[in-house]
């Protein structure tokens, strides 16, 4: 199955995400959405993009070593597109600029995964061959998807205007 989810905007503080409907965590596209919010948020801001996930993520924080993780993808310019790059539109010949409303395909992969309470979503990038995944747990008792674990840093090609090949 294949969701879209809608932005007019951007959340760029974790006080404008949870003022979002979808920040209710309780359908699995929801929280994939927003993790893509956040992590995009990270590329502006990491301390407040980070406050994101770990509000994404529910009772299992951030550890300082996936913080540095974030923040070494993001100390390199090329990185910062990649949050973006996932966005309908957003590809190399423009940048990564996505179209607005800002809108994501997630397509639903949790027949693969064997372990009860986990859910596996595809993310499509603009600048990308493959899909890249997202993981979600499912807490019962909350009714609610929290983040477990996601793929999404991983390189795109080079926007056409940073391409010296181009």
């Amino acid at each position: 199955m294949t969701y879209n989810v809608t932005f007019d905007k951007l959340p760029l503080t974790l006080s404008e995400m949870t003022a979002m409907p979808e920040a209710s965590l309780e359908k699995p596209e929801d929280t994939v959405a927003l993790t893509v919010a956040a992590l995009d948020a990270c590329s502006r801001d990491l301390e407040e993009g980070c406050r994101m996930l770990d509000y994404l993520r529910g009772p299992r924080p951030l550890s300082n070593a996936e913080k540095q993780f974030i923040r070494e993808r993001f100390s390199y310019g090329g990185c910062r597109k990649v949050p973006l790059s996932y966005f309908r539109g957003a590809v190399p010949a423009n940048d990564y600029v996505p179209e607005k409303p800002f809108t994501l395909e997630i397509r639903d992969s949790s027949s693969q995964i064997a372990d009860e309470g986990f859910f596996k979503y595809d993310l499509v990038s603009g600048g990308a061959d493959t899909a890249r995944p997202v993981m979600l747990r499912y807490k019962p008792s909350a009714g609610k998807y929290y983040l477990w674990e996601e793929h999404l840093l991983v390189q795109i090609r080079t926007p056409v205007s940073e391409d010296p090949w181009a």
